[in-house]
C-alpha cells in the first residue's frame, strides 16, 4: 500500500531520519482539525520504532483507550497491514505486537483521562511514547509517560487541536519548543491535500466562536463572553402551533436546592423542536419539590406523546429511579461531556437544526445569560444560569449519539487532526 504524504504530513512521518531533524527528542504537531496530523504522526511513531529499536516498548496514549483505539490504532493497524507489517493486537491485556523485517516491538495502549491514570504508566520503561490530543490529558499523566521514557535514543510524540492559550501544554511545550530540543509544526486544513475544498468549506461552517478559532484556524484561543454567541431569537424562536413530530425525547437537568429543568422535543422534518417545558425553582417558590412531584410534572409535560427516551442528569439517581419504578417512561443517564456538549449545541444552533417554542421563557432567558468563566485558564461556563442549558446539552449528545447517521447535526465529525 502507497501512503502519499505531502509537505508537514511528510516532515511529520520522516522527521527522525531528516538530518536537519533527527537530533530532537520530540516532535509536537498542533492546529486545525482534518489537517493529517494523527495519521501522518501515528504511522511515523510506529516506522521510526521499528527501524530504531529490536523488542522495544512504547506507549501510545489517548484520552481513553476506546477513543485511542478508534481514532488511532484501528486505521493505523489496517494501513501498517497494507504495507506489510505484522499486528497482533491482545485487546484484554491493551497491547500490539507489530513487527517488520523480523524485528518485533510491543506498543502498550494508555488512556490518559483523570489525575489518577498516571498510576497506570508508572513502573513502566519505553523506548518511545506517543500522546494523541495531549491538551485533554492531565499535566501528572503525560508528565509520567514522558518520565517513562529512559531508553537510549527514546523520543516523544505530540499532537493536538488547540485549547486555552493558558493551557500548561502550550507554555511548557510549545511555547519552550527550542528549549525541550522539540520540533514543532503548526498544521491547517490545507495541510491535507485529501480534503477537497467542499469538505473544508463544510468544516468552517461547523464551528463558531471560539471553537471556529480553534478548529477551523487552528489559533490557541480563549473562551470568553457568551457560550452560545450564535443563538438568535429571531432565527432559533417559534411560535404558533406545535409542529407534527415523529419523534419525542425528554431531557432533564434534575435540582432539589438548583431547579430543575425539563425539556420536552420534537423531530419534525430534521429539526428539533423544544415544544414544551418544565421549569421549576425552589428558591423562587420556596417550596422545594420531592421526587414524586418533579415525575407527576414529567407526566403532564409528556401529555399523550410517545416519548422514545427521558434523558437525565446523571448524578439525580433518586429520580432516575423513580421514572424507572412508574414504568411508563424508559430513562437514561445522559452524557455529561461539558465541552463536547457545548460544541454539538452551537454545530445545532448554527445549522438550524434546533428551535424553542416562544412559550419555553426560562430556557430563551438562559441562552442570554449563560457566559463563559473569566480568566478561569481552561473551558469552563460559569454554574449560574445553566440548568436549561444543561437539559439541551443532554438532549443533544443523546440524538446526536443515537442518529443512525453520525453526521445528524454535522455536529460529531471528530475533533482531531
Amino acid at each position: 500500500m502507497l501512503i502519499k504524504f505531502r509537505g508537514k504530513q511528510k516532515i511529520v512521518a520522516k522527521w527522525w531520519k531528516m538530518p536537519e531533524y533527527r537530533g530532537k527528542d520530540a516532535i509536537i504537531a498542533d492546529g486545525a482539525v482534518r489537517s493529517g496530523k494523527t495519521l501522518s504522526m501515528s504511522l511515523g511513531f510506529v516506522i521510526w520504532a521499528c527501524s530504531s529499536f529490536r523488542s522495544g516498548t512504547f506507549a501510545m496514549c489517548g484520552k481513553t483507550v476506546t477513543s485511542l483505539r478508534r481514532n488511532v490504532t484501528v486505521p493505523l493497524i489496517r494501513l501498517l497491514r497494507g504495507m506489510g507489517f505484522v499486528c497482533e493486537e491482545r485487546i484484554s491485556h491493551s497491547f500490539i505486537d507489530i513487527t517488520f523485517l523480523g524485528m518485533t516491538n510491543r506498543f502498550y495502549l494508555f488512556g490518559g483521562r483523570d489525575e489518577s491514570s498516571a498510576a497506570l504508566i508508572q513502573g513502566i520503561t519505553l523506548s518511545g511514547v506517543f500522546l494523541d490530543e495531549v491538551a485533554l490529558m492531565p499535566r501528572s499523566f503525560v508528565e509520567q509517560a514522558l518520565a517513562r521514557c529512559s531508553v537510549q535514543g527514546s523520543k516523544m510524540w505530540f499532537n493536538c487541536n488547540p485549547d486555552d492559550p493558558s493551557h500548561w501544554f502550550y507554555r511548557e511545550w510549545i511555547q519552550k519548543a527550542d528549549e525541550k530540543n522539540a520540533l514543532y509544526l503548526h498544521f491547517t486544513m490545507d495541510d491535507n491535500p485529501s480534503l477537497s475544498e467542499a469538505v473544508k468549506a463544510r468544516y468552517r461552517k461547523l464551528y463558531s466562536g471560539v471553537f471556529y478559532e480553534r478548529f477551523v484556524l487552528g489559533r490557541w484561543t480563549a473562551t470568553e463572553g457568551a457560550v452560545y454567541p450564535m443563538f438568535d431569537p429571531q432565527q432559533h424562536v417559534f411560535s404558533g402551533a406545535e409542529p407534527e413530530c415523529e419523534r419525542y425525547v425528554i431531557s432533564c437537568d434534575y435540582g432539589t436546592v438548583n431547579p430543575s429543568s425539563f425539556g420536552l422535543w420534537g423531530l419534525h422534518k430534521g429539526v428539533w423542536y423544544r415544544v414544551r417545558e418544565y421549569y421549576y425553582s425552589s428558591k423562587r417558590t420556596g417550596v422545594p419539590r420531592t421526587d414524586e412531584e418533579h415525575y407527576a410534572a414529567l407526566e403532564e409535560l409528556a401529555g399523550e406523546h410517545a416519548i422514545e427516551r427521558v434523558i437525565v442528569d446523571p448524578s439525580a439517581a433518586s429520580f432516575i429511579e423513580c421514572i424507572r419504578r412508574h414504568g411508563r417512561f424508559r430513562a437514561a443517564k445522559a452524557e455529561n461531556d461539558v465541552v463536547t456538549g457545548i460544541r454539538r449545541v452551537g454545530a445545532a444552533l448554527k445549522d438550524g437544526r434546533l428551535m424553542i417554542h416562544e412559550s419555553c421563557t426560562d430556557i430563551i432567558r438562559e441562552f442570554g445569560l449563560y457566559r463563559w468563566k473569566d480568566g478561569a485558564g481552561t473551558d469552563i461556563p460559569v454554574k449560574e444560569n445553566d440548568h436549561a442549558m444543561d437539559d439541551m446539552r443532554y438532549f443533544v449528545a443523546y440524538v446526536t449519539k443515537e442518529a443512525a447517521d453520525e453526521d445528524f447535526f454535522f455536529a460529531m465529525s471528530v475533533d482531531r487532526g
